[in-house]
């Protein structure tokens, strides 16, 4: 793979009554679908939901935050999980990463017929005793519009969110990417007119991508009329922070007597983690090792 170009850029316009996002993503969503050797329908929504998490990450504000974001469903896809941090590493899985389905009525990946009915929740652990849990429904499972939807009931904050994954006819990822625009209490109605007219002018992020459009080329096209100010930009990344140590952890909570049993067929114990697919294996020796130091 190419050295990694995926960045996100955070910015403003209208004196501050706009705040946005933008997002290239391609690396980070081909590295997503090597490691889960994920079909086009899954990439894509894997994708999206990557993208989205990153952007919605950058937002918060000390090192150690998370967010994550999880859906569950009745869909084929059968649900994702994504994790995203404020430095720009995200992680996710799908639990179908094989899922199939013909195109949709517009000839694109039906995405929202692989997800269907469900609730998407986001939770954010950012140093408070419980982290924050906010939920909706799934309004029409493309993602975009969830996100959408959940942050103009959950966060109050009127926002439109566009998220795109293109594929190569070879299955690999040719371009992804999104952005994120949110009003800030006391727009004026002459700027949310303008700003909805605007974003109705556009059509498509994936139209958009398609054309190599950079993150501040799609912020300028998109607010250019508002005085954008671009505040900054940061490289982002697929990254999985599993370890041997956490994986053993793991292991020890299914209990002692499911470990004996581990350790009586003497058997090596082979784990996977979800989402990077690494493995790690231990011996009923290493098994035995770390109950007594347990």
């Amino acid at each position: 793979m190419s050295e990694n170009k995926d960045y996100i850029i955070r910015a403003t316009a209208a004196e501050g009554m706009i705040r946005a996002f933008a997002a290239t993503t391609r690396e980070t969503v081909e590295t997503a679908r090597i490691l889960h050797n994920t079909s086009p329908i899954a990439t894509a929504a894997l994708g999206r939901l990557m993208t989205g998490a990153l952007m919605m990450g950058s937002d918060m504000k000390n090192d150690k935050d998370l967010l994550t974001l999880k859906i569950n469903c009745d869909g084929p896809i059968g649900g994702l999980l994504v994790t995203a941090d404020s430095k720009g590493h995200v992680k996710g899985y799908v639990n179908n990463p094989g899922v199939m389905l013909p195109p949709n009525e517009s000839g694109k990946l039906d995405v929202g017929g692989a997800l269907d009915l469900g609730v998407l929740s986001v939770i954010k652990d950012i140093g408070l005793k419980e982290p924050y849990v906010g939920q909706t429904i799934l309004v029409t499972g493309e993602i975009a519009e969830d996100l959408t939807y959940y942050l103009a009931t959950s966060e109050q904050v009127p926002s439109t969110v566009a998220l795109g994954v293109l594929m190569n006819k070879d299955n690999t990822v040719r371009q992804a990417g999104g952005f994120m625009i949110q009003l800030m209490p006391g727009a004026s109605d002459e700027i949310i007119d303008k700003l909805e007219k605007r974003i109705g002018e556009i059509s498509s992020i994936t139209s958009m991508l398609d054309k190599d459009m950079s993150p501040e080329d799609i912020l300028r096209f998109v607010l250019g009329e508002f005085d954008l100010k671009i505040n900054d930009s940061m490289p982002c990344c697929f990254e999985c922070d599993c370890t041997r140590d956490r994986v053993s952890q793991a292991l020890l909570s299914v209990g002692k007597k499911e470990l004996q049993d581990m350790i009586d067929e003497g058997k090596d114990i082979e784990l996977q983690c979800h989402f990077c697919s690494k493995k790690y294996k231990f011996t009923p020796e290493e098994i035995r090792e770390m109950m007594e130091k347990a």
